[in-house]
């Protein structure tokens, strides 16, 4: 891999001391990366490059992380965030993910283990390859097959519904691309059904394809944005 082909990371942080040893220990491991000392310096550098993602301190003067974050996902940016805080509660965690953040680590921290979760979520945001129109999507231990809607390898019960295999069917179909709720229920030839529909049918066909539905691995929520499935072994 070469240094243009390495991720990309945005290091936000107004203690410049953190700032200069992540920079050092994560190009050490082999990512490139780009420092800012606050939330607009964060923002000239996000219109100048493409990150692939965003470390990012929740206090700090002015715009706050968490502030941050809710904006560019308002702004329909999806670029993946790690939130580093010193307020290390539930509560505190939890609004760093009602926020759009998509990982959560309390300081002080070991830069091993930042460097692990950057790694898992970089993996978890990797598109998923192309694959022919009808092909069968894999699904951990499933497998659907598009063109009769079948889930291969569930328990007979957990067989999918119509409405469950359109769904899952027009989603395989643009697999790794986020998918609005105005769109999915567009693909289903429901249009008229509105958006809280397409959310309780996600819920459901999340039942019968995710290990653990309320920490979906492959029908994932994209905050202000939509659905993207995620095939994988």
């Amino acid at each position: 891999m070469t240094d243009r082909d390495a991720p990309h990371l945005l290091v936000v942080d107004d203690d410049s001391r953190i700032r200069t040893l992540l920079s050092r220990y994560l190009y050490e491991q082999g990512f490139r990366v780009t420092v800012a000392e606050d939330a607009a310096a964060a923002r000239r550098a996000l219109a100048a490059f493409a990150f692939d993602l965003i470390v990012l301190d929740v206090m700090m003067p002015g715009e706050s992380g968490l502030e941050l974050t809710e904006s560019l996902r308002r702004d329909g940016r999806d670029v993946p965030v790690l939130m580093l805080t010193a307020a290390g509660s539930p509560d505190d965690r939890v609004a760093g993910f009602e926020r759009g953040a998509d990982d959560y680590l309390p300081k002080p921290f070991d830069p091993r283990e930042l460097c692990l979760r950057i790694r898992t979520i970089l993996r978890r945001a990797a598109p998923a390859p192309a694959a022919p129109p009808g092909a069968p999507v894999q699904l951990g231990p499933l497998r659907f097959h598009p063109d009769t809607g079948e889930l291969r390898g569930a328990d007979p019960s957990q067989r999918l519904t119509p409405g469950e295999a359109a769904l899952l069917a027009a989603l395989a179909r643009r697999a790794g691309e986020v998918m609005s709720r105005k769109e999915i229920a567009a693909a289903l030839g429901t249009p008229e059904a509105g958006e809280r529909a397409v959310d309780v049918q996600v819920t459901r066909l999340r039942r019968k394809i995710e290990p653990d539905p309320r920490e979906p691995r492959f029908l994932q929520t994209v905050r202000h944005r939509g659905y993207v499935l995620r095939p994988g072994p």
